[in-house]
């Protein structure tokens, strides 16, 4: 008796799949992680950090490699997603806060200038809320910049209590993926950070600023602060550090 072929044709998971298992699989090999971040940020924390993370990324790697390597032959191939710039900076119009508390009209305002849009710190600071005591919150900075958008681009990304791997992660591609597109990120900083030229920049009340650009595949972000520091009111922040600094706070992206 002659069998059909096709009993025997290995049948492989649809592709979906496969990927969802390296995806968990990588997951779970950065979950251990999380224990190296109880200390304060030092150097061989942050070594760690970046060890994990890179190791989650070559994990990933092998297994889409792995994936195509036993692909079926008649298996359709998906078309390849292009890949983003290595760096990029947003042109902007910057503004800094006219007083201590515009910090959220502020950086929002820096954030709109970058699709073109200006309208005055004043009316952002209406829509958004802004009394003496600040803006509360990053969900305010998502709504107002969606309002002067006219669409949801934009959304709220909370990081709850201290910064993990994941969070660091999370924050590098949404900065990559935000400004390739031509969109800025507003960010909810609280106490302080060191930034790339060793600066301690410090605001220990909460604070709002502007991510306008990245280098190093998103590990440097650009910071436009519109707390009046001089020069252009930019500088360098690690990816890891600005995610620390964002700890118990958020950004919109």
């Amino acid at each position: 008796m002659v069998e059909s072929a096709v009993k025997h044709r290995r049948v492989s998971p649809p592709r979906n799949r496969r990927v969802a298992l390296a995806l968990s699989a990588a997951v779970l090999s950065i979950t251990a992680v999380g224990g190296l971040l109880s200390g304060g940020g030092s150097a061989d924390e942050d070594a760690d950090v970046a060890a994990a993370l890179a190791d989650r990324a070559a994990l990933v790697d092998r297994a889409d490699r792995a994936e195509r390597a036993t692909a079926e032959p008649g298996e359709p191939k998906e078309s390849p997603t292009p890949k983003p710039p290595a760096q990029k900076v947003l042109r902007y119009d910057f503004q800094e806060q006219p007083n201590s508390y515009f910090c959220g009209p502020a950086a929002t305002y820096n954030a709109l200038s970058a699709r073109g849009i200006k309208v005055s710190q004043y009316e952002l600071a209406r829509r958004l809320g802004t009394t003496t005591y600040g803006t509360k919150s990053a969900f305010d900075t998502t709504r107002v910049l969606n309002e002067m958008l006219g669409e949801e681009v934009y959304q709220t990304r909370e990081i709850r209590g201290r910064a993990t791997p994941e969070d660091m992660e999370r924050l590098q591609e949404d900065v990559v993926r935000a400004i390739s597109n031509g969109y800025a990120v507003v960010a909810n900083v609280v106490g302080g950070t060191t930034d790339a030229a060793g600066i301690w920049r410090s605001y220990p009340g909460g604070h709002y600023v502007t991510i306008v650009g990245y280098r190093d595949e998103g590990r440097m972000v650009k910071v436009a602060d519109p707390a009046g520091i001089g020069g252009d009111g930019t500088y360098w922040v690690s990816t890891i550090n600005m995610a620390r600094w964002m700890s118990t706070r958020g950004y919109s992206a």
